[in-house]
This record gives structure tokens, sequence and C-alpha cells, in this order.
């Protein structure tokens, strides 16, 4: 009974963090059509992110005492989580030089992109996070099916957020991107963003690359993951899960800095 409550507690906690989530976007959205701020833009923006690392990334547990000798699974998963997290703030500057590139470029003002877009294929990876999130949590709690499940889930979303970058907003496909973009509102005879438009283009296409670059990345290892579950060998020992669900969600991490400097702040680049 005890574990039941604990694993529902668990799944709880993800749907709330969700829920934060979906509101401080949409809290976001609404601030760059109204007060159009930077101020509150990065401010929420700091909040999803804290949330993301807390709960879903667990940063924590770089705190958990890890019981045995240097042999036993426990210290290695605790080495393991310490190297992996070293890795992702080094490779943070990266995408911290790519903000500070745009910010160089562009100022308070952002490429012309479609606004409802960039706030679709956002919410595309949040749902995406949370499954991830879910299908974790059901394997540490016994359900390994489960896990496949919500694996799946999280691989088609992050597929979708990676196509909706690679085809619609970098016109991969001229016919499918001009489609897409009519359903969310773009008018016809715009001229499509390109890497050579400019400075808006250097900086769309430099970081929206980068980051396309890393979803792609993370979809593999949600493959690797998923072919390994699906035999049996995270059932005892879960930590390569948690190390694939960390990534994923630094993903998502840099993506809600993105997303407010690439199609919120300021007005459109002229």
């Amino acid at each position: 009974m005890a574990h039941t409550q604990e694993k529902s507690s668990m799944l709880g906690q993800g749907v709330f963090i969700f829920v934060y989530l979906a509101v401080l976007t949409l809290i976001e959205f609404g601030i760059a059509l109204t007060f159009n701020s930077v101020v509150l833009l990065v401010a929420v923006a700091l909040v999803k992110a804290a949330l993301v690392a807390y709960y879903y990334m667990h940063v924590y547990k770089l705190n958990a005492d890890h019981e045995g000798d240097e042999n036993s699974y426990e210290y290695k998963s605790g080495t393991n989580r310490l190297g992996l997290w070293l890795f992702l703030i080094s490779d943070s500057f990266v995408f911290g030089g790519l903000l500070i590139m745009r910010i160089n470029l562009l100022g308070l003002s952002h490429p012309h992109v479609n606004q409802s877009l960039g706030l679709f294929v956002t919410a595309v990876l949040l749902i995406s996070s949370f499954f991830m999130n879910r299908g974790e949590t059901l394997l540490v709690n016994g359900d390994r099916q489960g896990f496949l499940n919500n694996t799946v889930i999280t691989f088609v979303l992050g597929l979708a957020f990676l196509l909706g970058v690679v085809v619609i907003e970098w016109h991969a496909i001229p016919s499918i991107a001009e489609f897409v973009l009519g359903i969310f509102g773009e008018p016809e005879g715009l001229e499509p963003l390109t890497p050579s438009s400019g400075p808006p283009g250097a900086a769309f296409f430099m970081m929206t690359g980068m980051h396309a670059f890393h979803v792609l990345t993370g979809l593999i290892l949600l493959g690797i993951v998923w072919l390994n579950g699906r035999r049996g060998l995270y059932d005892e020992k879960h930590y390569p899960v948690e190390a694939a669900a960390v990534y994923w969600h630094f993903v998502d991490v840099v993506w809600i800095f993105f997303y407010p400097a690439l199609y919120l702040v300021g007005t459109v680049f002229q």
C-alpha cells in the first residue's frame, strides 16, 4: 500500500509541475502580447527552468548520500550523475553564447517568425517532458510497460517538435511549410527566413540548428533506452533511464530560454 501511495504521489507531482509550466507558458505568451516586458519574460523563464531542473531533472540527487563501496551500483550511479551534470553545465555555455550572440545581433527585437507556431511547438516539447518524467517514474516503481509506452509518446512528440522546426520553420519542404503556416495565420506572400537573411537569419538558424541537433541526440538516446527497456535491462538498475531523461529535460530547459528570445522579446526585426 505504501509503495502504491508513493507511486501515486510521484505521478501526481509530475502532473502538478506540468500544469505550472503550462500556466507559466501562457502567462509568458500574454506578457509578450501586452506588456512586452523583457524583465518579466526573463523572470518567467527562470521559474520554469528551475521547476524542470529540480523536479524533472532531479538536481537534488547530487546531494544524496550513496552507500556502499566504490564498486557498488549506487556509488557508480552517483559518480555518473555528477559527470552528466558537469557535461550539461559545460554544454550550457554553448547555448549561453548563442543567447549572447542573439542579443548582440538583434537587441530587443526578434526575427519575423510565427508566434502561434512558436507557442505550439513549445507546448509539444513541454508535453514530451511530462511523459518522459512519467515513464521514468513508472519504471522506478516497477511498471516496465508503462515506461515503454510513455517513452514512445515522448519520442513521437520530440520528433514532431524537430519536424516542426526543420520542415516548417526552416521551410525545408516549402509546400508543407506554407500550408501549416497558413493554418497558424501566416499571411501569404511573406519572404521566409533563411540563413542569408542578415542578422535575424543568422541568429535564428544558429540557435534552432544547435538545439535541433540536441533534440536529435535525445531522440537517439530515447530509442536506445526503449530497446534496452524491452529486454528488461532496467528493471533493477534504473540510472541509464534517468540519464536519458535528464538529458531530454535539459533540451527542454534550453528551449525555455530560446523560445522567448526568438519569438517573444521585443518587436519584429526590421
